[in-house]
């Protein structure tokens, strides 16, 4: 796609979701960041601060850098991708949780949540089959380690199409995860300082508790932050469904949460309201 092309697409999606952030709000009080403390330009998902994850295509030394920007609605598309350093692309990548790379794919409206796995050519070109179905910019994310340092790098994505922006839902601690599941939230999000929060996972009822690994975890969680799409990316205890997490700000995220059972990896999505700490 050529520039004026894609800049008129981003246009036209643009509109799209202002329009649609204007009617939610004359609708309902919105849920967001928007009654939180401003965001210091280089605050990061953690209380200690540093490059804000995600925000950024380069960062500490790295770049994303897609082979596309802009797939069709529903068609299965080959994305190709690599990241380049202060020496050229970078082949050489740690292993982290079984994988060498996670790339987590959101519509910046919080849906269509995606966690894939690439696989590197030798030249250090990572390549993964994505299919997404519903017009819309999305948010990805190359989530990877290099020396031991781990780094979190963002890109849009444009979809061409009819972009209808869905509302965050409301906050809850019980999420559906499809099947006769239920993932139920136990925590208290406090910004500023770590939070504990524990899962418990429920099948028509009945607590599961034979959850095995799935990527040498129990399970894993990406936590989004509304507005700007902040990214927090942490795993669970070996044992239990439980994490350690730093949410920097005040306000409204998402969280996916993966899990797998019955031969399946299955995700339950949370709206989680962070309060500030108190004084």
């Amino acid at each position: 796609m050529n520039a004026p092309a894609k800049l008129g697409l981003y246009a036209v999606l643009l509109g799209a979701v202002l329009a649609g952030s204007v009617a939610v709000g004359s609708a309902a009080e919105p849920v967001g960041l928007s009654n939180a403390a401003p965001v210091a330009a280089h605050q990061g998902m953690s209380a200690g601060g540093g490059t804000i994850p995600g925000l950024a295509s380069a960062a500490d030394g790295y770049q994303l850098h897609a082979a596309i920007d802009t797939l069709p609605a529903g068609r299965a598309t080959t994305l190709e991708f690599t990241i380049s350093g202060e020496d050229g692309t970078v082949t050489d990548f740690d292993i982290e949780h079984t994988k060498r790379m996670h790339f987590i794919v959101v519509r910046r409206d919080l849906t269509g949540f995606l966690h894939l796995h690439p696989t590197m050519s030798a030249d250090g070109t990572w390549s993964t089959t994505l299919t997404l179905a519903d017009p819309g910019v999305y948010r990805a994310y190359a989530d990877f380690v290099v020396d031991g340092e781990k780094h979190t790098l963002g890109t849009d994505i444009f979809v061409a199409g009819t972009f209808q922006p869905t509302a965050l839902p409301a906050p809850s601690m019980v999420a559906d995860a499809a099947d006769g599941y239920t993932v139920e939230l136990d925590g208290d999000v406090v910004a500023g300082e770590e939070s504990t929060l524990e899962f418990t996972i429920r099948r028509n009822g009945k607590a599961i508790t034979d959850i095995p690994e799935y990527l040498g975890a129990r399970g894993h969680l990406v936590a989004l932050r509304d507005g700007d799409l902040a990214y927090l990316h942490v795993h669970a205890d070996e044992d239990r469904l439980e994490f350690e997490a730093d949410f920097p700000t005040a306000g409204a995220y998402r969280l996916f949460l993966q899990f797998r059972h019955g031969d399946q990896v299955r995700t339950a999505a949370f709206t989680v309201d962070a309060r500030e700490a108190s004084r």
